[in-house]
């Protein structure tokens, strides 16, 4: 059945959410605390582009055992890059540019067990790319984190809520600032695609750890991003309560 356009309408309004208080203090706080180091590093030795220096790394200074998040020197936080990998069909038209795109996600089979689908489509779901493998390699499942699991993402003056939903590969450097291109989109709007991203690094991803932030009943078949959305956000609200 068809959704009414108003209630579309209403749907995509409400997935641009304010930052609530304790997250944008949260958000500040980390961004204005300099690198990581001793035990607050889990893992340097990254980079958020091309060009850039190896100062990123994940972090966990002010969230020790609740989870993780990606920080670079200075002020940086991350930047976001574009993911097209996933289920190709009905693949939005913006991600044919991109030269790197994979027809599957390091999560294809998780979903599978959890829906009636084959992938995560990276036009609909807001995934984020959290871990490496190759020159470095770095699992957050090692920290806690759940594949699939909600990511809250603080980006363009709002939060949204994505999943864990992709491993960058061994491509020669390690990268981290990476979303699916529904993530992108829902952060900074159309101009995104998959040779497009955001380059400044002011983008929060804030990843929580343990089983029950899995979003187990979410509408994993969902044929839009709004309505993938409206079923993980219940979920997200109840864990940001409790950074």
């Amino acid at each position: 059945m068809k959704l009414p356009i108003i209630i579309l309408a209403t749907l995509a309004t409400c997935m641009a959410r304010d930052i609530p208080s304790n997250l944008q203090r949260f958000y500040d706080t980390v961004k204005n605390a300099g690198p990581c180091t001793g035990d607050d590093l889990l893992q340097d030795g990254l980079f958020d582009q091309d060009d850039s220096t190896d100062e990123w790394s994940y972090c966990d200074r002010n969230f020790t055992g609740r989870g993780l998040y990606i920080k670079g020197p200075g002020t940086d936080l991350a930047n976001t890059d574009i993911d097209c990998d996933g289920d190709q069909q009905n693949a939005d038209p913006r991600c044919l540019g991109s030269s790197d795109t994979q027809p599957a996600t390091a999560f294809r089979r998780q979903v599978q067990r959890l829906s009636n689908i084959t992938d995560l489509n990276a036009s609909i779901h807001p995934y984020v790319v959290l871990g490496n493998i190759g020159a470095v390699t770095f699992d957050p499942r090692d920290h806690g984190i759940e594949p699939l699991s909600v990511v809250a993402v603080v980006c363009g003056g709002q939060l949204i809520y994505g999943i864990w939903g992709d491993i960058n590969g061994n491509d020669g450097m390690a990268l981290v600032g990476e979303g699916s291109l529904a993530l992108a989109t829902a952060c900074f709007g159309d101009s995104m695609n998959g040779n497009n991203g955001h380059d400044e690094p002011d983008v929060l991803y804030l990843a929580f750890s343990g089983r029950n932030a899995v979003p187990r009943n979410a509408n994993w078949a969902a044929r839009s991003y709004e309505e993938f959305e409206a079923s993980i956000m219940a979920l997200g609200d109840a864990l940001v309560a409790r950074v």
